[in-house]
């Protein structure tokens, strides 16, 4: 085992992964994050080349880089837009607000955060958690590009317009959430970002309902 250049992660070669030491984690997260901070073999280089990344203007802000969290290969992925700051401070995407109603749609459905595979198209979190730019956006492109070739996924769920954008640019959520497309041998569904729900109770029932239907879409039956 070794030790990152960002003493965030570990990356794990064992097959059943074991978490990072406590002494080498900065902050200290809560018990019931630590499984997050694992780091699947593959992931590894991908995560050391995030975390010293120069790219835009958010290297010049941020606290720490958010890679991503979960095993891979693995069969469902979430994509987000960017860390906010309690995502900043302890360096895991979806550990907010978003994140806790996150993991209660995850157990809807029967998974868990620790089965599943999360990333933002924005590895840094933008000042006062502005929306990303496009050159933010493009800076971050290939990292999310190798992140789902080495997650493999049979299913990706975008959270929010700006993840959204990336397979359907010309559309508004509004209009497409939920609908999964195939798109190279995959299912794309597009939904709601956790915290548009938080902001507009409505859409939490929406957001349940498209999550509803992944289990098929991972089972091959739709």
């Amino acid at each position: 085992m070794t030790t990152l250049a960002n003493p965030r992660l570990t990356p794990v070669s064992d097959p059943q992964r074991s978490p990072v030491p406590d002494d080498i984690r900065r902050p200290v997260a809560p018990a019931a994050l630590l499984p997050l901070y694992e780091v699947p073999a593959g992931c590894a280089t991908t995560y050391e080349e995030i975390a010293d990344c120069p790219a835009c203007v958010l290297a010049k802000t941020r606290s720490r880089t958010v890679p991503g969290s979960g095993p891979a290969p693995c069969d469902l992925m979430f994509i987000g837009e960017a860390p906010g700051q309690r995502e900043d401070e302890l360096g895991l995407p979806f550990v907010g607000r978003s994140g806790q109603f996150l993991d209660d749609l995850l157990a809807s459905i029967g998974r868990s955060r620790t089965d599943v595979y999360v990333t933002n198209v924005v590895k840094c979190r933008p000042p006062a958690n502005r929306d990303p730019n496009p050159e933010e956006i493009a800076a971050c492109r290939d990292y999310l590009d190798r992140q789902i070739a080495l997650v493999a996924p049979r299913v990706i769920a975008t959270l929010g317009r700006f993840s959204m954008a990336k397979w359907f640019p010309a559309e508004r959520i509004s209009q497409i959430h939920g609908r999964a497309v195939q798109r190279d041998g995959r299912w794309i569904v597009p939904m709601y970002h956790p915290a548009a729900a938080l902001r507009d109770g409505s859409l939490r029932a929406v957001m349940k309902q498209d999550f509803a239907q992944i289990p098929s879409l991972l089972a091959g039956t739709v």
